[in-house]
């Protein structure tokens, strides 16, 4: 029987309370067996300028996961080549891992955009997506509505953004309650976002 893990990419800049909620909501109410935090080097959509380096992102998701045992960091786009498409990385998951059956994890919000993924056909076809709930505007392609592929997990909706945190810090605000204490240290230690 293949392992199954959910995959919850991000830039995580930086990681905060609200992923680590959902990661572990999606691996104890789910029949998900790990997730893994991928961290992105840099999404196509994203403008990269603002973007904290790799191994620094890196470090805070390895941090934040240090305590929960289903939670793993990963930097497996890393080595992939960039910009660095989902659809790739599953590929090259699947090949370096046949024993693990790949799901995706996303926010309702990003299901909305699913259709203008690259290759998202193949990835539905290929792989289960679950879904937790985001206050967003606009409506569901009806093809995923009713997808057997796409599982809507009863998560607890959270409206915390890392670009919110980036901007409080730079703003001297204290936002340690939204970040795990080892995130926070970090952040603080190497001066960022200010």
């Amino acid at each position: 029987m293949n392992r199954k893990i959910g995959l919850f990419f991000g830039t995580f800049n930086p990681i905060h309370t609200g992923h680590l909620i959902i990661a572990n909501h999606m691996v104890e109410y789910s029949d998900l067996e790990e997730v893994w935090l991928v961290v992105t080097p840099h999404n196509p959509h994203k403008k990269k300028s603002s973007l904290l380096d790799n191994h620094h992102r890196l470090e805070m998701v390895y941090r934040a996961c240090e305590t929960y045992e289903k939670l793993k960091p990963s930097n497996i786009e890393f080595g992939l080549p960039q910009p660095n498409y989902t659809i790739n990385t599953l590929v090259h998951l699947q090949e370096k891992y046949p024993t693990n059956d790949f799901c995706l994890i996303m926010g309702e919000d990003n299901l909305k955009n699913f259709h203008k993924w690259k290759n998202y056909e193949v990835i539905l076809e290929n792989h289960e997506i679950y879904v937790y709930p985001r206050i967003a505007s606009g409506t569901m392609s009806p093809e995923f509505q009713a997808n057997p592929k796409i599982k809507k997990i009863d998560a607890p909706v959270i409206e915390i953004s890392a670009t919110f945190i980036r901007k409080s810090i730079k703003d001297s605000k204290n936002v340690r309650p939204l970040l795990d204490s080892k995130v926070w240290q970090y952040i603080d230690e190497m001066n960022f976002y200010r």
